[in-house]
């Protein structure tokens, strides 16, 4: 079906309203990190940085890293999720292995989310005004980040004191049009008394920055010009850091059956935003997630995250949620998992994505 011209010039437009324009401190920067990895994760509500002991705790607290023991070997995870109806993909692979050294693990992962086949209409119309289609091609969005993860457990007798740090690389392209660099710190931690666990997260502890360079045409430079659209310069964009606070409990029902459940208190630092708790320049956000075993094979997740306050058409303000579900299974050292989360309704529709994700675990042979 062929699209009309303002289709194309809205989409495309869109791409160039979130670009940099000066080296201030920007909210929702580097935001794809903060989707986060693993669907055990997302089906419980994005409440695991306390919980949270394998080769997806890079990217939600490098400590948990630690909480692997060294006997489990290397580790192996990858995930993929479709959000926007498959607009926007998110992928993830990474591995964690452990040191020589006792209690030390390191990890490598890598994270990409892009959207793809994204019209560009700069040279939509000829020289003479009239409109020519041929002359649309597709460009890609995307944005990766490399994550290099060292943690290391101090066991005590009253419980496992777990630490951990990211190095990350960051790397967004859109098309030819701009490119940006950066590189930013995570630190965490973790402390298990008992059946309880206390986490602490600071993402971006550096002050994360991205390092904007654009490449257009004297003719695209126009065509931005005469479309009211302002033309981005080099620019430095930062990312303010970012608080967690967990609290996670196991609960023994049965022999067979457990659960655990977590709470997250999440704390931005780049002003108000549209939280539970919004205030400047911090701003907090909740986040809950259950999970319920048996017999260590089957899991059972729900979760929910993001409270907001809206309003609808008639200015009734109401609290909207974003909730999850999900499953997962575990052959001997092969787990997978699924979620289902909702972003939240928009009109009375509901933008949901299914989230699957794999790990194995790989023993070393023992010496006889």
């Amino acid at each position: 079906m062929l699209m009309s011209p303002k289709y194309y010039f809205f989409l495309f437009t869109l791409f160039f309203l979130a670009l940099p324009q000066d080296a201030v401190s920007q909210k929702y920067s580097n935001e794809f990190l903060t989707i986060g990895v693993g669907a055990r994760a997302h089906a419980m509500g994005t409440a695991v940085v306390a919980s949270q002991q394998d080769v997806y705790a890079a990217a939600w607290n490098p400590a948990g890293l630690a909480g692997l023991p060294a006997e489990a070997g290397l580790e192996i995870g990858a995930m993929h999720a479709e959000w926007f109806g498959g607009v926007g993909n998110y992928d993830f692979l990474g591995f964690t292995l452990p040191l020589s050294s006792k209690n030390q693990r390191i990890g490598v992962s890598l994270i990409r989310f892009g959207i793809d086949q994204i019209p560009n209409t700069l040279s939509l119309y000829e020289a003479d005004g009239t409109i020519n289609f041929d002359n649309v091609t597709e460009f890609s969005s995307a944005d990766y980040a490399f994550l290099g993860t060292y943690a290391r457990s101090f066991p005590k007798a009253k419980g496992n004191l777990r630490l951990g740090g990211n190095v990350k690389i960051v790397h967004r392209a859109i098309g030819q049009f701009a490119t940006s660099w950066g590189f930013g710190l995570d630190l965490g931690a973790q402390l298990e008394r008992g059946d309880w666990t206390f986490a602490f997260l600071a993402r971006d502890i550096t002050t994360t920055f991205n390092a904007w360079s654009f490449n257009f045409t004297e003719e695209e430079r126009e065509v931005l010009e005469l479309t009211n659209n302002s033309v981005p310069i080099n620019s430095v964009e930062t990312t303010n850091p970012t608080l967690v606070l967990g609290l996670a409990r196991n609960f023994s029902i049965t022999e067979q059956i457990g659960l655990n459940a977590e709470f997250n208190l999440i704390a931005t630092t780049d002003g108000r935003r549209n939280t539970l708790i919004s205030g400047d320049p911090f701003s907090l956000d909740p986040a809950l997630g259950l999970e319920a075993s048996y017999d260590d094979f089957i899991f059972v997740r729900a979760g929910v995250s993001q409270l907001q306050r809206i309003q609808d058409f008639d200015q009734v303000e109401r609290l909207n949620s974003r909730p999850a579900l999900g499953l997962g299974l575990k052959v001997g050292k092969l787990f997978v998992d699924y979620a289902y989360t909702d972003l939240g309704e928009d009109d009375g529709r509901s933008t949901y994505s299914h989230i699957v994700s794999v790990r194995l675990g790989i023993q070393p042979k023992e010496r006889r």
